[in-house]
C-alpha cells in the first residue's frame, strides 16, 4: 500500500511530506494505523546533526494508533487491537529483559538505522529503503513494526492523549522514580521543563518529594510545573541553587535530574554542586555523542560519595509500566491532557517542532487524519 510520511533527507533541512510505499506485515510484524504522534526532542537531534540516522528516515519515535493487520506468528496482539508503542522494542528473553530492564533490550540495536532488526526496511520509493525512527516512523499515516514494538492498552482511553505515555511520560516520570529513587521527604532539583521534565515533576510528587525545585529560562514552563504540583521555579541555576542551599540548611539536594533538550558540561556541573552528600545526578536529556559533556571533580565523587548515571526510557519497563502510567491516569492519579499545549496536522509538522523549539509547547501532538 501507499502511506503518506514526513521524511528527513539529510540535517539542518526540514521535514519533507512525502508518499512511501508500503510492505505488509512478515512474521513477528504488525500493520498500524496511526492515530498519533507525539513531537518529541529527540527527533530534533536527527535535524540537528546531534545524533546522526541513516538518512533518509520517517520521523516520529512516540505513537498510538490500531492494528489492522498481523503477520504470521505474532500472539501480542491482533487486528482491531488500540496500541501505545514503545520507542525502545523489547523482546523479553534477551539478558536485558530477563533481567527487568525491558529498556535496554539488545532489539533496539537498529533505532537510528531504522531498519527492522534484520537490517531490512518496510518504508520505500522505487529501489530507494527509507528508514523509520525507533523502527516506528510514527510521521506516517502507517507503518508497519515489529510486535515487540507495541503494547495493548485499554480501548477506552483516547488514544491522542495515551501516545504520550510511549516515551516523555515514562522517560519523565521514571527518571524520578525509579532512575533517581525518589522517596518521601526528599528534595530533588530538575533542569529543563519540557516534555520529559514535566512528567519528571509528576513522579517527584507522586514519590512524596518535600521540595521540587524547577529550572528553565521559560517563564510558562516554570508556572506549569507549580501547576504539576513543584514547589519552587527558577530561571537560571544559580538562584535555584541558593534556594536548596537554604532549604535543606545546606546539606543540598538528594537527587539531580537533567533533562534539558540538550545537554552540556554548565547543567551536568551546576546538578553535581547541587545534591549533598550521598546524593544523585541523572542525565536522561541527550547531546551529540561525540561531545564530553560530563566533567566534575573526582574527588567531590569520592569525598562526598555522589553518584551520576544515565537513564534510557527513565529506566522504566515499557510493557509495564505503559499500562501502568495510563492506568493512574484512567484513576485521575497523573496528569497527561493537561500536558498537550497544541495539536497539528501532520503537513504542520514543522510548525509544530518550531514552536517546541520557541518554548510555545509542553507537549505538541500530531493527530493524524482518520
Amino acid at each position: 500500500m501507499k502511506t503518506k510520511a514526513a521524511v528527513l533527507f539529510e540535517t539542518h533541512k526540514p521535514f519533507e511530506i512525502v508518499e512511501l510505499e508500503l510492505d505488509g506485515p512478515g512474521p513477528g510484524e504488525v500493520l498500524i494505523k496511526y492515530v498519533a504522534a507525539g513531537l518529541c526532542h529527540s527527533d530534533l537531534h536527527l535535524t540537528d546533526g546531534d545524533l546522526p540516522p541513516r538518512f533518509p528516515i520517517v520521523g516520529g519515535h512516540e505513537g498510538s494508533g490500531i492494528i489492522e493487520e498481523v503477520g504470521p506468528g505474532v500472539t501480542k496482539v491482533k487486528p482491531g487491537d488500540h496500541v501505545v508503542c514503545s520507542f525502545i522494542p523489547n523482546c523479553g528473553t534477551c539478558r536485558y529483559c530477563a533481567t527487568g530492564r525491558q529498556n535496554l533490550c539488545d532489539m533496539g540495536a537498529t533505532i537510528l538505522e531504522g531498519s527492522m532488526p534484520d537490517g531490512s526496511f518496510r518504508f520505500h520509493s522505487g529501489k530507494q529503503d527509507f528508514g523509520a525512527m525507533c523502527m516506528l516512523g510514527t510521521f506516517a499515516e502507517r507503518a508497519t513494526i515489529s510486535q515487540h514494538s507495541v503494547v495493548k492498552v485499554d480501548d477506552w482511553l483516547p488514544l491522542e492523549t495515551a501516545v504520550l505515555v510511549g516515551c516523555g511520560v515514562p522517560s519523565g516520570w521514571g527518571t524520578a522514580v525509579y532512575a533517581g529513587g525518589v522517596r518521601a521527604g526528599d528534595t530533588v532539583v530538575i533542569y529543563g521543563i519540557g516534555g520529559l521534565g514535566i512528567n519528571a515533576v509528576q513522579g517527584a510528587v507522586s514519590s512524596g518529594a518535600k521540595y521540587v525545585v524547577v529550572v528553565d529560562p521559560v517563564a510558562m514552563k516554570r508556572e506549569a510545573a507549580l501547576k504539576f504540583g513543584a514547589t519552587h521555579a527558577f530561571a537560571d541555576a544559580a538562584t535555584a541553587a541558593e534556594k536548596v542551599n537554604e532549604l535543606t540548611w545546606g546539606q543540598g539536594a538528594d537527587q539531580a535530574l537533567i533533562l534539558v533538550g540538550t545537554v552540556d558540561e554548565e547543567v551536568v556541573q551546576n546538578a553535581t554542586a547541587v545534591i549533598g552528600k550521598g546524593g544523585t545526578v541523572v542525565i536522561t536529556g541527550l547531546a551529540d555523542p561525540a561531545k564530553l559533556t560530563v566533567h566534575i571533580s573526582g574527588t567531590d565523587l569520592t569525598l562526598n560519595q555522589k553518584t551520576i548515571k544515565g537513564s534510557l526510557f527513565g529506566s522504566a519497563n515499557p510493557q509495564y509500566d505503559i499500562v501502568r502510567l495510563l492506568r493512574l491516569y484512567d484513576a485521575g492519579q497523573l496528569k497527561l491532557d493537561e500536558l498537550i499545549t497544541t495539536k497539528y496536522t501532520l503537513e504542520q509538522v514543522n510548525e509544530g517542532y518550531q514552536d517546541l523549539r520557541d518554548g510555545k509547547n509542553l507537549r505538541g501532538v500530531i493527530v493524524h487524519e482518520q
